[in-house]
């Protein structure tokens, strides 16, 4: 068990999400990063869909009422017992051993992975729902005992300009609309969160087919225009079905990237096609399976799997102590 110290802000428990419940009204949230926190749970050797902690804001203080390993992907920084923790390296977090985590965006692995109770096939947080909460002050997070601590390089994904795929209801815009969702940066509003991104910029006009639609299904990355113009980009918590018109949807590939918006920043956008969105999610999983290859075990672990390839003795022979 884990205990937890201080909840921080914005500190939920997420794997992978909610698949094949959209038809029943059910969001697929799970990590608005996948791709760190599998980072995260491949340093402790976790299945990589494996629930960890979502840190967004605030980190949260916990303390281990038993021996556990831990490792942080993303932006985060943290200290055992005072002692700096760096991102991207596991580390065995002692019993009575306090684990303080800082402000910024990343993913908090345990050993084994949080093995709260499944809701509806996921331990994924859809607060909304009442499907988990964000952490509090004396929750206790179960996990395993610790395994294998690794290391690694930072996983950096692909920058550039957000990709944008049409429509599917692009025909409602004019020309100058779908030229100027590309032409200059978007700010993120303070209003944003785990279900959308409120954006701040050019005002996107529709033409005589209007903003209103007959209600159908919306998914993670589409982008909605209400009458108002301004964008809003559906999240891992995103509603499974809306009725404004949808000038665009991110390429899967770059969504990974939009979790880690915060308010204030800027996000460019740029138009693809389906070939090339195909292409950039196949570099990207070669990418991390390369990273993945990578991983290596902290100095003064032994490798096992090497040393078993290996014949360490050459024959054996009797004899007394001097």
């Amino acid at each position: 068990m884990i205990r937890v110290a201080d909840g921080g802000l914005a500190v939920s428990v997420q794997d992978r999400g909610r698949f094949g419940l959209r038809r029943y009204g059910v969001p697929l949230s799970g990590a608005l990063d996948p791709l760190a926190l599998a980072a995260a749970n491949l340093l402790l050797g976790n299945d990589q869909g494996a629930a960890g902690l979502e840190i967004l804001m605030l980190g949260p203080t916990l303390i281990a009422e038993r021996s556990v390993g831990v490792a942080l992907a993303g932006d985060l920084s943290a200290s055992i017992d005072g002692n700096p923790l760096p991102a991207w390296q596991a580390a065995p977090l002692e019993a009575g051993a306090t684990l303080k985590i800082k402000a910024g965006f990343g993913y908090l692995a345990l050993s084994g992975g949080i093995t709260c109770r499944e809701m509806l096939g996921s331990r994924s947080t859809y607060r909304r729902a009442g499907l988990g909460r964000p952490l509090q002050t004396g929750d206790r997070l179960p996990c395993g005992p610790p395994g294998e601590l690794s290391a690694s390089r930072p996983w950096i994904d692909a920058e550039g300009p957000i990709r944008l795929l049409p429509g599917p209801q692009a025909d409602h815009f004019t020309a100058d609309s779908l030229a100027a969702l590309v032409a200059a940066p978007y700010q993120v509003a303070a209003d944003s969160d785990r279900m959308g991104l409120r954006l701040c910029g050019a005002a996107l006009a529709h033409n005589d087919k209007g903003a209103d639609i007959l209600s159908d299904g919306v998914l993670p990355g589409v982008i909605q225009v209400p009458a108002g113009g301004q964008p809003i980009l559906l999240m891992a918590d995103a509603q499974t079905s809306g009725g404004y018109a949808k000038i665009a949807t991110v390429i899967a590939a770059d969504m990974p990237r939009l979790g880690r918006l915060r308010a204030g920043d800027k996000v460019q956008f740029a138009w693809t096609d389906f070939a090339a969105a195909r292409k950039a999610l196949a570099a990207q999983q070669a990418a991390f399976t390369l990273w993945r290859r990578q991983i290596g075990q902290l100095p003064g672990q032994i490798d096992q799997q090497a040393l078993y390839q290996h014949n360490l003795i050459s024959g054996a022979s009797a004899g007394e102590d001097p």
